[in-house]
């Protein structure tokens, strides 16, 4: 089991964001990524929304960073760990900037890339962006391929309806043979589909638990799928954020655990399939208190359950 550093004010989720969180300032951010790869964390991961609706702000809050932006960011601030996101919104952004960005970023890395796409589920969102949000299903299987047929090949050549290229020349290609993971983030039969054709990784959110088993299970049934699916990540904190980002009680569940209470809880979710998981933000009064606390996660839970 591997642990993603969980980095404080990446957003403010009225689910699982603690208050000292809020002061954490960009520059903090940076000397924690930097802190995080000194300690052997797997990956920081960013959340990405272009633009919050008034409506939503009081459970989705309203400070969420651009991903890719994030992501080069911290891959320049060090040496080892991965960037990833979780996630990044695949439709509102044109494949070839989106493939640009990313293999740029793994290029200059020295091949540290993973992405998380989702679809997305805020209409309102799409709406201020302009794109269409009934049809972002159908983009993002398009865009994938576009994307893919860009990193992998030297003559890249697509025809879609949403994108087209041809005689056209695209380097740096990434670093990363064939190309850097895609992790596909959400729950849908549709995005356990996606991951099965596209890609290496899943990243539930409303899945309870219990049910990764079965949803794994249904991804490696899908016609076409040949067996790559190498990583399932499911966060401690997941399990408290409903549609919507509604807050939910998980019994089981709180800032502060115990150290055995999360080796039990890392072995369970192992047991399920789940092969990269992240600590709750505990309850402190400052950022100083936080790099303890991550240090005793790096010296105490991770040789437990490596």
């Amino acid at each position: 089991m591997k642990l993603g550093f969980s980095m404080p004010h990446m957003l403010r989720l009225k689910a699982n964001c603690q208050p000292w969180e809020a002061a954490v300032t960009g520059a903090d951010q940076t000397r924690l990524a930097r802190w995080a790869d000194k300690l052997g964390y797997a990956q920081i991961s960013v959340p990405e929304h272009h633009i919050i609706p008034r409506a939503h702000v009081e459970l989705s809050g309203p400070h969420y960073l651009s991903a890719y932006t994030a992501m080069a960011h911290y891959a320049g601030a060090t040496e080892t760990i991965r960037v990833n996101s979780s996630i990044a919104i695949l439709p509102v952004q044109h494949p070839i900037i989106t493939a640009k960005a990313l293999a740029t970023m793994d290029w200059l890395s020295g091949g540290r890339v993973t992405v998380t796409f989702a679809v997305g589920w805020l209409k309102e969102e799409f709406d201020l962006l302009g794109v269409n949000f009934n049809e972002r299903g159908r983009m993002s299987d398009e865009y994938l391929a576009a994307i893919i047929e860009l990193w992998t090949r030297q003559d890249p050549v697509f025809e879609g309806k949403y994108v087209s290229f041809r005689d056209v020349a695209f380097e740096p290609k990434p670093v990363q043979s064939p190309h850097p993971p895609i992790w596909m983030g959400g729950d849908a039969d549709a995005v356990l589909k996606r991951t099965a054709r596209f890609a290496t990784g899943w990243w539930p959110f409303l899945t309870k638990p219990e049910a990764i088993p079965e949803r794994i299970d249904f991804i490696k049934s899908q016609p076409g799928y040949k067996g790559q699916l190498a990583e399932v990540f499911y966060g401690f904190a997941t399990s408290r954020v409903g549609e919507g980002h509604v807050v939910l009680d998980d019994p089981k569940l709180r800032p502060g655990m115990s150290g055995a209470e999360i080796i039990d809880r890392l072995g369970w979710l192992k047991s399920l399939g789940v092969t990269m998981s992240g600590l709750p933000i505990p309850a402190l009064r400052h950022i100083d208190e936080y790099y303890d606390y991550t240090q005793w996660v790096a010296e105490e839970i991770m040789p437990a359950v490596a």
